[in-house]
């Protein structure tokens, strides 16, 4: 079980760059592995040039980013299911729930502290990527991945607009504290 979890827990690990760089080969239209797969069970129409679609590639890039995030969160929630009580179980089961009322009536609201942090990690990661767009799309294809993280940079270091590069990320820090507060505090008013 161990080597599963560190497994699942790799990605977190790792620097995102390199994260980059293996999945912008993995989608490669030409002799990436997902499309290689596609094509493989017939799949043909599906194999697109996943980076290279203005509709596909923010999709892909977040799909990349869950996959890096998930691991901290199956970590996070499996210490929180660790610190559940097995006798609430049993006793939901002698009273005759089912597994989804468990889940519904115990767990989840046993693991209420660590969606929380959950939610607010991938969410600031989310809003504050650029390493992943930077080495994958730069911003493209047109501006389907511009994020606010890689409009900073652009603005900063591409166009020279620095007062225009610093209101970016004031803004976007503000949006990250608010988002983290509203956060924070649906938290404390549902444990009330």
């Amino acid at each position: 079980m161990a080597f599963f979890r560190a497994g699942l827990f790799l990605p977190q690990v790792l620097s995102m760059v390199v994260v980059g760089v293996v999945w912008r080969w993995i989608f490669n239209p030409a002799f990436g592995p997902l499309n290689l797969f596609l094509k493989t069970i017939g799949l043909k129409a599906w194999a697109l040039p996943w980076l290279g679609d203005s509709t596909w590639a923010l999709p892909a890039i977040g799909l990349v980013g869950s996959w890096v995030q998930y691991g901290f969160c199956m970590v996070l929630f499996l210490a929180g299911m660790q610190r559940i009580q097995p006798d609430l179980y049993e006793a939901a089961g002698l009273d005759g729930a089912n597994e989804f009322q468990q889940f519904s009536y115990i767990t989840l609201p046993s693991l209420r502290p660590e969606l929380g942090v959950a939610l607010i990690t991938t969410v600031i990661a989310a809003l504050r990527v650029f390493d992943l767009v930077y080495v994958t799309t730069r911003g493209g294809p047109g501006e389907a991945t511009l994020v606010a993280s890689f409009l900073v940079y652009r603005a900063a270091f591409q166009q020279n607009r620095i007062g225009y590069a610093a209101a970016v990320a004031t803004i976007l820090t503000c949006v990250i504290l608010l988002i983290s507060y509203m956060i924070t505090r649906f938290q404390a008013k549902s444990e009330e």
